[in-house]
């Protein structure tokens, strides 16, 4: 297993949270020259290809790879449309069945898509933006830049500390700020750099915001049910390595502004493309035990309608938690999935189970023989046939 510290440095620049300052770079269009895959010369940058290509080896191996030719074929796609076709040949791609919303690139031009992401992003142009983030980290070498300036600023900030006092702890205090403060320039840039590569290929910049505002909502949910505080989204804290939410869904409204009107969101080719792992990605998010966050998800991706996935796994995730009006709520959007396609055996499943939790037990063993009916050699049914008498 790859060590944290190790996956962080690699990871470049998680996606959980970076901004765009309108005016990181100059020209509201401006895209940075091609000059082709990029070789490491220097000792750090070939001690930092050296971990990036073992963290890459086991990567490729790992069962969490999702290797579905046509999800991957559409990834790459959305992919190679914004960033352009000589830049999309440096990349190996790699989309993973990770709940968490996160892409990932390393400096070695290994890209990694989560299916967290997949599932929350609403159309191409977002998940363009996203990946066009990923890919000017990797253009710009901020993780290199990380590394030779995390390594000067921890130097000083030693020294710091061992003169002591005041004085040594403002310059101890100013160093290792400045480590953090970096990261979140370089996080600014590769906004920018994302809004622009998307705009350029054809798709509406004004689009990125709105994913901000999701997430958002959705972290309030979480810390609502775990009983947390709230995350302050109006100011960054002096260590975050990630401008706010709030932040960042600001500046890429100005970048956005910025950039020529128009384009495309491309919302039902995504649609289409996630459909057939769609029901996988929300099972792995049932099983993060996040009640209200899931909650929230499934109402925001239902905002266009709920369909018979995302009643079903709003009806697991109330009978999950199973307090008696939860296996109300359960049973009642049980029957609306069955409503819709009626030949979900699961559906039926969840159905007398809710029921029979909830006293209902001729109500619930009818639909559990409805299930049993569909699915005779399931792995659960002597199980469920010794509810039935």
């Amino acid at each position: 297993m790859i060590r944290a510290g190790i996956a962080a440095l690699l990871a470049g620049l998680a996606l959980a949270g970076a901004p765009v300052r309108a005016g990181a770079a100059s020209g509201a269009g401006a895209l940075p020259p091609y000059a082709g895959l990029y070789q490491p010369s220097t000792v750090d940058e070939r001690g930092l290809w050296m971990k990036a290509d073992e963290y890459e080896r086991q990567l490729r191996d790992s069962a969490f790879v999702i290797r579905d030719a046509a999800l991957n074929a559409y990834v790459r796609g959305v992919f190679c449309r914004t960033v352009g076709p000589d830049r999309c040949a440096a990349v190996r791609l790699y989309v993973m069945r990770v709940p968490q919303f996160n892409a990932t690139m390393m400096p070695n031009g290994a890209l990694q898509i989560w299916s967290g992401l997949l599932l929350r992003v609403r159309s191409e142009a977002e998940l363009a933006g996203i990946l066009g983030h990923e890919f000017a980290h990797f253009e710009r070498r901020h993780g290199l830049g990380r590394l030779r300036h995390g390594r000067v600023m921890t130097d000083i900030a030693s020294w710091a500390g061992v003169l002591g006092g005041v004085s040594g702890l403002v310059v101890q205090t100013q160093a290792i700020g400045s480590i953090f403060t970096h990261s979140r320039a370089d996080e600014s840039e590769a906004d920018l750099l994302g809004a622009r590569y998307g705009a350029a290929a054809g798709y509406d910049a004004r689009a990125l915001p709105a994913i901000w505002m999701r997430l958002m909502d959705e972290a309030d949910a979480t810390a609502l049910g775990r009983r947390q505080r709230s995350h302050r989204y109006d100011r960054v804290s002096f260590f975050a390595s990630h401008p706010t939410s709030a932040q960042r869904a600001a500046d890429l409204r100005a970048a956005a502004a910025a950039l020529p009107p128009g384009g495309e969101s491309g919302d039902q080719r995504l649609v289409g493309a996630i459909a057939p792992w769609r029901s996988a990605f929300l099972e792995d998010q049932l099983k993060l035990n996040d009640f209200e966050g899931t909650d929230v998800l499934l109402r925001q991706i239902a905002e266009a309608g709920w369909s018979e996935d995302l009643l079903f796994a709003r009806a697991e995730l109330y009978r999950g938690r199973g307090h008696p009006r939860d296996l109300v709520a359960a049973a009642d959007l049980y029957r609306q999935a069955i409503g819709l396609n009626a030949g979900h055996p699961e559906s039926w499943r969840g159905l007398g189970l809710a029921l029979l939790r909830g006293g209902q037990v001729d109500e619930g063993r009818q639909a559990l023989r409805h299930y049993l009916a569909a699915r005779p050699d399931a792995a659960d049914a002597s199980m469920l046939a010794a509810l039935l008498t």
